[in-house]
């Protein structure tokens, strides 16, 4: 089950040492020491006495605006004080995910060239061949930042990765099998993670997001966002139409999208409740797969989809407690005839413990099944 603050246990508000909020601030705050805690990009020009009143030992204060006479205090108090860093379009001490809204933000009034994600990428385009070692350690930073928030939302949870082409149309036969995937998965109490990008990825997470609805809201669903089949030549028009759904029917199913700025041109799927951008793609790819702790679907892909099976079979050949992932290819002709790729990984698997957590399915529909009975019913160990 995702859970936005994995902080809240019944005792300390955060075991972890993490404060992401003027909530939890304020609970460490009333306990009576700052001492050794990390505060990350929690704005506190408001907390200034707080901070001149309260221990601040050891602590870390990450990107936090605050008065200069408590910056003055802490440091003093034997804190270590990172400011905030103007003129970024991001920010890279962030504590949280993203959300669809936060990286849309002023979609409907600039265009999606003045939204958060479009500045981000245009940021990184323009910094990522400079040799500033001080850009690079910013995407640094931010990355490390997002992978943290996403070991946190994810401890506990059953992850299914679900990959696929970016450029499945809205529309298509094979956009609303991803999307009857995503639906079947989440309602097995399975957390869904794509790539968070447009096609196989939109659509598994949008099955997530219906999941709680009655069936007839993803046929509806369907209908709707096939009037702007690709993000195309309108990013802009691609994402209206999906939160005129999101709009419509509010409140959907949690999943989680891991898109990244290095494919910056493909924008971020507006289903995925919980977004983990990345600068680093490299990152990106490994943390996906990584965290897919119950499991992989790969359905019909290309040259990336090819990798990421492989990406995915590497770290289960070499399993030696007998507990590789399952993974399930879909599509048999896709990956034995078009792209003949079963056939190498089955004689990968010849021998080891991951032979008997590898299945080729025809349909998308049966992926589901064939997944749980590899093994991906069975409880997941914390993230990370």
């Amino acid at each position: 089950m995702l859970t936005d603050d994995a902080s809240t246990a019944a005792q300390d508000p955060c075991p972890d040492r993490e404060i992401e909020s003027l909530r939890e601030f304020d609970e460490v705050v009333a306990r009576g020491t700052l001492a050794g805690y990390r505060v990350q990009s929690v704005d506190l020009t408001d907390r200034t006495r707080a901070l001149l009143d309260t221990d601040t030992a050891e602590a870390v204060f990450l990107g936090c605006p605050m008065e200069p006479e408590a910056a003055a205090k802490v440091r003093a108090g034997g804190a270590l004080v990172f400011p905030p860093v103007p003129g970024l379009p991001f920010d890279p001490y962030r504590g949280t995910l993203y959300s669809p809204q936060e990286l849309f933000e002023g979609l409907a009034e600039q265009g999606y060239a003045g939204t958060p994600d479009a500045l981000a990428y245009a940021w990184f385009q323009r910094t990522k061949a400079d040799g500033d070692i001080f850009s690079s350690m910013l995407r640094s930073i931010h990355d490390d930042a997002v992978s943290d928030a996403l070991d946190e939302l994810l401890t506990g949870s059953r992850v299914v990765g679900v990959m696929g082409g970016h450029a499945l149309e809205r529309g298509s036969e094979g956009y609303a099998g991803a999307a009857r995937l995503g639906r079947a998965l989440a309602r097995a109490g399975l957390t869904v993670a794509t790539g968070g990008g447009p096609g196989a990825m939109e659509a598994a997470n949008l099955g997530a997001y219906a999941a709680p609805f009655a069936d007839d809201m993803l046929d509806e669903s369907l209908e709707l966002l096939a009037k702007a089949p690709s993000f195309r030549p309108s990013v802009g028009e691609w994402a209206e139409v999906a939160f005129a759904v999101r709009e419509r029917w509010p409140d959907g199913g949690a999943s989680v999208g891991i898109p990244t700025w290095f494919y910056g041109h493909e924008p971020p799927s507006a289903f995925a409740s919980h977004i983990a951008k990345y600068f680093a793609n490299a990152t990106r790819e490994d943390g996906l797969l990584a965290r897919s702790n119950a499991g992989v679907v790969f359905l019909p892909g290309a040259a990336g989809t090819v990798q990421e099976i492989f990406d995915n079979a590497t770290p289960n050949y070499y399993e030696s407690r007998g507990e590789p992932t399952p993974m399930v290819l879909v599509d048999r002709d896709h990956w034995t005839r078009r792209l003949p790729t079963w056939p190498l990984l089955e004689a990968l698997a010849e021998g080891r413990p991951m032979k008997a957590r590898i299945a080729l399915v025809d349909s998308v529909d049966e992926a589901p099944g064939a997944l749980i009975s590899l093994g991906a019913s069975r409880a997941a160990s914390p993230a990370g």
